[in-house]
């Protein structure tokens, strides 16, 4: 029943910076792992970020190691969203970055996915 909607995405130049949001519908948004992926066309699709409860007020980030000291993920448990801030963006950053949610805790998979918001770079 969780819902994704992505927001955000456009165009921008190279070096440039970008703030992606993700609002989630659902109970207990607190619990949910949070996770962008990213898809460029004629690649495969790949994780970028997530965020992952790790009790309490505790979330656990990850990032791929192509966006690691660009992009920070964070979320707002009391506007069930999470966000991804993209700064220093470079052309192979383009692609459609899709929110996930694996809200049903099964730490194997994402059940829910958003449509994906296209995010251009220029050099």
């Amino acid at each position: 029943q969780v819902q994704l909607v992505e927001s955000g995405g456009g165009k921008v130049q190279a070096g440039g910076s970008l703030r992606l949001s993700c609002a989630a519908s659902g109970r207990n948004f607190y619990t949910y792992t949070m996770a962008w992926f990213r898809q460029s066309p004629g690649k495969e699709r790949e994780f970028v970020a997530a965020s992952e409860w790790g009790g309490g007020s505790t979330y656990y980030p990850t990032y791929a190691e192509s966006v690691k000291r660009r992009f920070t993920i964070s979320r707002d448990n009391a506007k069930n969203a999470v966000y991804l801030q993209m700064n220093s963006l470079r052309p192979d950053d383009t692609a459609v970055y899709y929110c996930a949610a694996d809200w049903r805790g099964t730490a194997i998979d994402y059940e829910t996915w958003g449509k994906g918001t296209q995010v251009t770079v220029s050099s």
